[in-house]
This record gives structure tokens, C-alpha cells and sequence, in this order.
């Protein structure tokens, strides 16, 4: 179960920076915009980690504090919750 879940979130993550590094370009150019609602639930579903690298790399979203604080905040939620997971597989 451990390899499908590691890659499902490689993949929620992958996907998760790549929205958000779409949403910068369209930004710059004036086009339309990724709503901050799918954002934020790209990151909340599991991709918070590439939520906040595309957020460092891109200079995006960094100053708006649901994503300041918002994103870290569910980063540490979501390693939290796979070490739970994880230790709760070695001990049971």
C-alpha cells in the first residue's frame, strides 16, 4: 500500500506546483487566474509540499497570509498525519 500511496502523492504534488506555477505565468500576463479556492484545496488534498516549493520558486501567493501561513501550516498537518500512519503500521 505504501509504493501506490507514495505515488499518488508525487503525483498530487506535481500536479498541485504545476497549478500554481500556471497560475504565476497567467498572472504576469494578465490572463485569468486559477481561483485561490482550488489552490488552496490543491494543497489541503495532500499537496501541500508542492504547494509551497512552487510558492518559494515562483514568488507566488507569498505575501497573502492564507498561503503564508496556510500552506506550512497543512504541510505539517499532512507530515503529521503520514507519521501517525506510518508508526501506527509498525506498531499494529
Amino acid at each position: 500500500m505504501l509504493p501506490q500511496l507514495s505515488l499518488v502523492l508525487v503525483v498530487v504534488n506535481t500536479l498541485t506546483a504545476c497549478v500554481f506555477a500556471y497560475d504565476k505565468w497567467r498572472a504576469t500576463r494578465g490572463g485569468w487566474r486559477v481561483r485561490e479556492r482550488t489552490l488552496l484545496g490543491l494543497a489541503a488534498l495532500g499537496g501541500a509540499a508542492g504547494a509551497l516549493l512552487a510558492m518559494r520558486a515562483c514568488r507566488h501567493k507569498t505575501r497573502k497570509p492564507a498561503f503564508r501561513w496556510g500552506v506550512p501550516a497543512l504541510l505539517v498537518l499532512q507530515a503529521g498525519l503520514a507519521s501517525a500512519w506510518l508508526l501506527r503500521g509498525q506498531l499494529g
